[in-house]
């Protein structure tokens, strides 16, 4: 049996003036979450997605949240977003002195937690947590903007979280992956262990495509 692949298309790339219609089509072609770009401009160098937008979709989709937290001192803030059961939240390890407890603010809200990392923070430093999480947010490109291109090693990294879930026993560990995911690379990235895709620029914001016809075409991609 095939695994399914979550899709996650990330909202700091849609049209804010036709998000009605966005998210319409999101819903007619079953997308499962709505990845949400929280950045502070201080852990990344920018700034996007708040609390009033969080609420905002909840209002109008009965499509979950997937809450990526690219901020300094996560903890005290996570409950900004009233994370709902069902929903996931990442925290970035880069971004907490106490990966732990920012991991069990978000299960207290009822949420799912990741632990988030970047391209260049190695996997030790989430091994100890990895019985705690839902899963592992891996970024395939710095944070902060999108459009850019996938860091090569990033498919390693890939391929050694997935054997470490494997060694460890963990058969629901989700691998999610964020950055420069497109219609070109995302079998090899698939093959390498990810299961939860957040989509930009590369894939169902694709300039040369409607929003409908890439996404379209990014699921038919996944069952050739």
């Amino acid at each position: 049996m095939t695994k399914h692949i979550k899709l996650s298309p990330s909202m700091m790339c849609a049209d804010i003036g036709a998000l009605r219609e966005t998210l319409a089509i999101f819903e007619k072609h079953g997308v499962d979450y709505l990845h949400i770009d929280v950045m502070d401009g201080v852990f990344v160098p920018n700034l996007m997605l708040g609390t009033d937008y969080c609420a905002r979709l909840r209002a109008l989709s009965s499509i979950p949240l997937d809450i990526h937290l690219m901020i300094s001192n996560p903890e005290p803030k996570i409950a900004w977003f009233a994370p709902q059961p069902g929903e996931y939240v990442s925290v970035h390890a880069e971004s907490t002195k106490h990966l732990h407890r920012a991991i069990q603010t978000v299960q207290k809200t009822g949420a799912r937690a990741f632990a988030a990392l970047n391209p260049a923070t190695p996997l030790s430093v989430v091994e100890y947590v990895m019985q705690d999480v839902s899963g592992v947010l891996l970024m395939l490109v710095n944070p902060g903007y999108a459009g850019q291109l996938l860091i090569p090693e990033t498919l390693r990294k890939i391929r050694e979280l997935r054997a470490l879930a494997d060694a460890k026993r963990l058969p629901d560990f989700e691998i999610q992956v964020d950055g420069n995911v497109g219609f070109e690379n995302v079998k090899e990235i698939t093959e390498a262990g990810a299961d939860f895709i957040v989509l930009g620029s590369s894939a169902v914001f694709h300039k040369d495509y409607s929003l409908e016809e890439a996404v379209v075409k990014f699921k038919n991609t996944l069952i050739v």
